[in-house]
């Protein structure tokens, strides 16, 4: 069964960093473009950033400058380097990616369980 599996959320102060990481794990073939989502309570879901299988790069215009998209191909994983937190950055925050496997070959979106990250002092 292919996972899409996050960690590193967590409870951070203003101005601090959190790493979040994803693993993809299954009988993948090949991954696309893998993303970040949040979700904060009362809000809709929204992209924060993605990131191509050749590593270019997009972000949401609120957390540019801050937050860092990279993946790692051999390890089928993507993470999220954030710095400078902000308090509006709580949220609800998911993996995402498009994904071929042996049991489906047709490029097919997956999502992680997500991970809590909080920000606050």
């Amino acid at each position: 069964q292919v996972q899409l599996v996050e960690s590193g959320g967590g409870l951070e102060q203003p101005g601090g960093s959190l790493r979040l990481s994803c693993a993809a794990s299954g009988s993948i073939l090949n991954i696309g473009y893998m993303r970040w989502y949040r979700q904060a309570p009362g809000l809709q879901r929204e992209l924060v950033a993605a990131i191509s299988w050749g590593g270019s790069t997009s972000y949401a215009d609120s957390v540019k400058g801050r937050f860092t998209i990279s993946r790692d191909n051999a390890k089928n994983t993507v993470y999220l380097q954030m710095n400078s937190l902000k308090p509006e950055d709580t949220a609800v925050y998911f993996c995402n990616a498009d994904m071929r496997t042996a049991d489906n070959p047709s490029l097919t979106n997956y999502w992680g369980q997500g991970t809590q990250v909080t920000v606050s002092s």
